[in-house]
């Protein structure tokens, strides 16, 4: 049984234990039909002799999904005589963000991956949050966490990572995202990391790897495809797990290819309302100058649209999915090749 003193969450189930562990997470949850009420969350530990432990979570956000199908079906899976180490499984982390299929909490209308590292006597989501920080990280040497762009938007299939000031440990990070092997890692600054569950890994000196696997509020056949295979592959690369990291990607090509978003200047935002037309799709060559899509007002009589133009030369990374976008939206994120030198400047 883990018990921490600052969690009002429990865990049903002893992760040192040897074997397989399956069980819940009881978060409380007080309401109006029930004062004593418990929101669970599945939790699933392997463990078999020596070895790092790897944290693999999904369904940070409700509306993505290839995440919590792949670490559902390995969770059912995955025998510990096969293992050398530990593989904690949280499927479907913010569960009630998970059955209302939305990105945000429904208890709080909170993004949880905005909410580390969290507060136990906050909202729902960062109660959740401090968890995950406080109580299970402190157990984990690498960390994957399984995101798609959800109903925001759609993505290139990628990983993706921040830009750890440590070389080691981002050049650990590189070639775990290289044994992943989804068709690109991205290596990126974001437009606000801080109160994410990646920058907390990050803070703890922990390996951190997320994911883009798809997006545009459906199920990625792909992206559930490479996410499936990555699990093991991480698994292999770590050596808990007998065999080497399958790579190749569908078209036959061998490897990933590392990519980064340095600055403002690979996003794109709507100046205003409107009904955003894009000129691409995530995998599209993108040149500076050139149209990125047009944000209509089919309300406003013979008012003309707007242009949105590239900023620089890459791949389309992340692409606007809701057709109606607000001022300030990202409507496109455009990825360039990594290059050492630039990035750390």
């Amino acid at each position: 049984m883990v018990t921490v003193a600052e969690s009002r969450i429990r865990c049903e189930i002893d992760l040192d234990a040897p074997g397989r562990q399956a069980g819940y997470l009881k978060a409380p949850l007080s309401r109006n039909t029930s004062g004593w009420g418990t929101v669970e969350i599945p939790i699933i530990s392997v463990r078999n002799g020596a070895g790092p432990t790897v944290l693999f979570t999904g369904g940070v956000h409700g509306d993505e999904y290839e995440g919590p199908i792949a670490i559902s079906r390995l969770a059912r899976s995955l025998d510990a005589g096969a293992i050398q180490g530990r593989v904690i499984m949280i499927p479907a982390l913010n569960i009630p963000a998970v059955m209302n299929d939305t990105r945000l909490s429904p208890v709080d209308n909170r993004d949880m991956n905005r909410c580390f590292p969290g507060n136990p006597r906050g909202t729902f989501s960062e109660m959740l949050a401090h968890f995950v920080d406080a109580v299970l990280l402190p157990h984990v040497d690498i960390s994957v966490d399984l995101h798609t762009a959800g109903h925001s938007g759609d993505s290139a299939l990628s990983t993706n990572m921040h830009y750890v000031a440590d070389a080691g440990l981002r050049e650990r990070t590189m070639a775990a995202a290289a044994a992943f092997g989804a068709p690109y890692n991205v290596v990126f600054w974001g437009v606000d990391e801080g109160a994410t569950l990646t920058s907390s890994v990050e803070r703890r000196g922990i390996l951190s790897l997320g994911t883009e696997l798809g997006g545009w509020g459906r199920v990625n056949v792909e992206g559930v495809r490479i996410a499936d295979r990555a699990l093991l592959n991480i698994l292999k690369h770590f050596k808990l797990m007998e065999g080497s990291p399958d790579t190749r990607q569908r078209d036959g090509a061998q490897g990933t290819r590392h990519m980064m978003v340095r600055n403002s200047a690979g996003y794109s935002f709507a100046p205003s309302g409107g009904l955003f037309e894009p000129k691409n799709v995530v995998g599209d060559i993108c040149r500076a100058g050139e149209l990125a899509g047009l944000l209509h007002f089919v309300e406003d009589v013979d008012r003309p649209p707007i242009e949105l133009r590239y900023q620089l030369d890459g791949v389309l990374w992340m692409s606007a999915g809701p057709g109606r976008v607000q001022r300030g939206d990202a409507v496109a994120v455009v990825m360039e090749d990594y290059d050492e030198t630039r990035a750390a400047q």
